[in-house]
């Protein structure tokens, strides 16, 4: 998977693909319109971060490239590459546990702050994709 050129996309099935963290400088893309929701993304190196209706949707440092983002529910599930480890942050429902599963199998169980940030570290390797699921337990 290579960094998603348009900086943001909606696939065919409804889900969003985003970020480009081979960019050198910041660079934004505001006032996309999805399924009724208006996005904003803002991608470069150091940071991929989308929000949704000015709440934020994902976030990670340094930055990654996202495909597939499906919020089903109580579910989150998406593909994430960059060029190393990275920290993501979600946001989820409010003092929430949430089992994070990474490529098929369980990382632990978080919960949510009061805000519902649920932040937690990945490892990546550049050129391989790495599933992350995130369920309400």
């Amino acid at each position: 998977m290579s960094a998603i050129k348009e900086l943001l996309r909606a696939e065919a099935d409804g889900s969003l693909s985003f970020g480009d963290y081979e960019l050198p400088e910041k660079t934004k893309l505001s006032d996309f319109r999805h399924e009724g929701d208006i996005y904003k993304v803002k991608t470069y190196g150091e940071i991929t971060r989308l929000e949704k209706n000015d709440s934020l949707v994902y976030e990670s440092v340094p930055g990654t490239a996202v495909t597939n983002l499906q919020y089903t529910g109580d579910e989150v599930s998406f593909t994430v590459e960059g060029k190393e480890d990275a920290d993501i942050t979600l946001g989820l429902a409010e003092e929430t546990a949430y089992e994070i599963i990474v490529n098929g199998e369980s990382a632990g169980v978080m919960t949510t702050n009061l805000g519902g940030k649920l932040s937690f570290g990945v490892e990546l390797s550049e050129g391989v994709p790495t599933g992350i699921d995130v369920k309400v337990k």
